[in-house]
């Protein structure tokens, strides 16, 4: 795990080496044990490094091919390293390091692109072929690990992180005012490969870009289709069968030359792994790290985590405060350095600047709510199924068995908005925000949150649809909190051998009786504590942020924002309105601190990287 990042100059100029030093030095972070870069006429590469698999000076990059034709620069885990490299041995092929570095250099080398389906793992990387002056940069299946990158002017630059392509460019940028809208209106960002800021793109998840040196000519180009690898893979036949892969997945994901440990948040995901670790492969002397909060208050899941005290002996807790928050903010907005709807990434923040005195990698549960429909939502995709497929019975069956373990018509809602046409639904959550300007809120904008994302005809649709659209936010704040703090985090249900066998299930396996995730639920039975296996409420890393920012350092904080010119100039939001919401919130008459969060995030942003 690391950060890689680069120029290439179409101006007849060269790099500047003290450009490539300071975009290098913006993501020492993700790489504090060895840097170094490549300068060869109008391109600079640059690297700084986490060491995991083979902590000597042989795991050093750029990484050279045997006859110098070939410089890689990699961020990432290719887990199935060492069965690639018996295969490339038996080829002929000879290494001097340990590495999954120079695995994955020689299987370029071999099977040229294709080498790609051959991964098991999560990647950015660039490689440079002197000999054809060429740029190969490839990025994973769904997205775990980032690539951004900007054609400005005469450059073009590449990064794992944005505030690098921001040295690269060395002028104000301007605010992206789509993704600006997807935010404020949905709460939703990462769908395309638009980001916040106008000139940055994101390379999309399963996909890869070829720059010519000379011409400059770009291919992008997808390498990795979901759709198509659902219609080429089967189903799993059984739990056993899940379990089987679940639990090769997870030890693949062990592979590591230094201390492996686990967010551990009382939920169903990451307690299959913890449990998973305890029982399939024996770990003994476990860390687990988990951000906990006083009895009664929102988010504490500290009698579920309890649950293992007396199987791990190092079990780790953090107490997010308003106080630290408060302090951290400023640093917190700057790790991320685009705006994010939900407080609830500054638990896992904290989850994982405690994780950095005992470890430096984690397994996570990202992505086991897409491909198991962990999500409530997902009975209205579900019902939406039933309901096109004229199976009434089974409908009203489905949705009396939801009342019945949650008393909430909270999926049958679900089901009703997910009915209405895409132009109706971006309607209702505009006019939902009624504290947006009206100049803002008259924006029309064909978001894919309405046209695919809440549009899906089933439930294997929608599944499908988050992965393209949904999951990738998620797994982008993953990244910058545990790299913010020099830690690898790997996710086990992410194995794409998982996503295929799960998606391509038939609907009533995954969610049916008002019960999600049945597939992992029947797969741990006997192997998770049973008040986990079975509880129906879903958490998550949660803050009582509801709570916090009626806090008076908050409430000073949070009114100076809301009251300075700036905000009101903006035109975004209705200064006058929020204010009054604000109030409310303050009198404890309705809980709007998911508004007030976008509200003050937005506006530190702006202040922060675009005015």
């Amino acid at each position: 795990m690391c950060g890689i990042c680069g120029i290439i100059k179409f101006d007849g100029t060269k790099p500047d080496q003290q450009i490539i030093g300071s975009m290098m030095q913006s993501i020492k972070h993700r790489g504090p044990n060895d840097q170094g870069f490549l300068l060869e006429d109008n391109l600079a590469l640059g690297f700084v490094r986490l060491s995991i698999i083979d902590l000597s000076s042989l795991g050093h990059q750029p990484m050279y091919s045997a006859d110098r034709r070939y410089a890689i620069i990699f961020n990432g885990e290719v887990y199935n390293y060492i069965e690639l490299r018996k295969e490339l041995e038996q080829k002929g092929y000879r290494f001097i390091s340990g590495t999954d570095t120079e695995v994955l250099l020689n299987s370029y080398i071999e099977w040229g692109e294709d080498c790609l389906h051959r991964f098991n793992g999560m990647w950015g990387f660039a490689i440079y072929d002197h000999q054809n002056k060429e740029l190969f940069c490839a990025r994973d299946r769904f997205g775990v690990k980032p690539f951004y990158y900007t054609r400005h002017k005469n450059n073009f630059a590449f990064a794992s992180e944005i505030p690098a392509i921001l040295t690269a460019i060395g002028e104000k940028p301007h605010a992206d005012t789509e993704s600006v809208f997807d935010y404020m209106v949905y709460n939703r960002t990462d769908q395309s490969d638009k980001t916040f800021f106008k000139e940055i793109k994101k390379l999309p998840h399963g996909h890869t870009l070829k720059i010519q040196l000379q011409t400059g000519d770009i291919k992008i180009r997808r390498w990795y289709d979901l759709r198509t690898a659902l219609n080429n893979s089967k189903p799993f036949e059984s739990t056993d069968a899940f379990k089987e892969t679940f639990n090769s997945a997870v030890g693949l994901r062990l592979r590591s030359d230094v201390p492996v440990g686990v967010c551990l948040s009382g939920g169903l995901d990451s307690s299959s792994i913890v449990s998973t670790l305890l029982k399939e492969f024996g770990t003994g002397e476990l860390n687990t790290f988990s951000a906990v909060y006083q009895k009664g208050q929102k988010g504490d899941e500290t009698e579920f985590i309890n649950e293992y005290r007396s199987s791990i002996k190092n079990m780790h807790y953090i107490y997010p405060t308003a106080e630290s928050f408060y302090k951290d903010l400023p640093e917190f907005i700057c790790t991320h350095a685009e705006p994010f709807p939900t407080t609830s990434i500054y638990a896992h923040y904290k989850v994982m600047e405690m994780a950095k005195q005992h470890v430096v990698v984690t397994l996570d549960g990202q992505g086991a709510d897409e491909e198991l429909a962990g999500y409530h939502y997902f009975f209205g995709f579900y019902y939406k199924e039933l309901f096109k497929q004229f199976r009434w019975v089974k409908l009203l069956t489905e949705i009396k068995d939801y009342w019945r373990n949650y008393h909430s018509s909270y999926a049958f809602k679900s089901f009703a908005y997910f009915l209405m046409p895409s132009g109706i639904k971006t309607a209702l959550r505009v006019n939902e925000k009624g504290y947006l300007s009206s100049n803002f809120s008259n924006l029309k904008f064909e978001s894919v949150v309405a046209t695919e994302l809440y549009n899906s005809p089933n439930l294997q649709a929608a599944l499908f649809n988050h992965f393209e659209y949904k999951l990738e936010h998620l797994l982008k704040w993953q990244d910058l909190n545990s790299m913010r703090f020099s830690i690898e985090a790997r996710v086990p249900f992410l194995d794409y051998r998982l996503v295929q066998g799960l998606l391509t299930n038939d609907s009533g396996k995954l969610i049916s009786k008002g019960i999600t995730k049945r597939f992992l639920r029947e797969a741990m039975t006997g192997v998770l504590p049973e008040r986990i296996r079975m509880r129906m409420d879903k958490v998550g890393f949660e803050t009582p942020q509801d709570e916090w920012f009626r806090m008076p350092m908050f409430r000073e904080y949070i009114k100076d924002i809301l009251y300075s010119d700036s905000f009101k100039k903006r035109d975004i939001i209705d200064a006058d309105k929020a204010k009054k919401l604000y109030q409310q919130h303050l009198d404890g008459k309705k809980d709007i601190s998911k508004e007030i969060w976008k509200w003050i995030n937005l506006e530190l942003w702006f202040r922060r990287y675009i005015d």
